[in-house]
């Protein structure tokens, strides 16, 4: 993918995919992630993962970077956190990472590809937000995604 789509800026009436400064619409997230598992249809996996690793590769854009995961929680790929390369975060509590590549498991092999985390945005301080991730499966024993930070994490004080 050299060149990526441009962010989608339409506010559908749902509001689901509003572009709120610079936010990336939930379109532009499904198209990023579908042009890598493209790339990996056409270069192979080897090339792929590497690639996706790259943090000066094609597959960062803004926000957007691909990631890749084998069914077992192991990292395959990760340009933002290449230490985690190689190491199973199935059980990882830290951000609630484990319990989410549980749910983006499930999600991409049963689901809809979709799955919601609340996570460090690296682009803003690090501030805690709400992340819409998608994935798609690429065989039987992994797959990719990518993520869209959608605002302010709503912590319900309800009890």
């Amino acid at each position: 993918m050299q060149n990526g789509p441009a962010p989608d800026t339409s506010a559908p009436e749902d509001g689901s995919s509003v572009e709120r400064g610079n936010y990336t619409s939930n379109e532009t997230l499904v198209a990023f992630v579908e042009s890598a598992a493209a790339y990996v249809r056409e270069n192979g996996k080897e090339k792929a993962l590497a690639e996706f690793s790259n943090p000066n590769g094609s597959f960062i854009q803004g926000e957007l970077y691909i990631y890749a995961y084998d069914f077992n929680g192991t990292t395959l790929a990760h340009p933002v956190n290449p230490e985690k390369i190689g190491v199973n975060r199935l059980n990882e509590t830290e951000g609630d990472v484990g319990i989410f590549l549980r749910k983006m498991n499930d999600a991409v092999r049963y689901g809809d590809g979709f799955g919601r985390i609340a996570y460090i945005n690296p682009m803003r301080d690090r501030v805690l937000e709400s992340k819409l991730a998608y994935g798609v499966q690429i065989d039987e024993t992994w797959w990719l995604g990518s993520g869209v930070y959608t605002g302010s994490v709503d912590l319900d004080t309800s009890g």
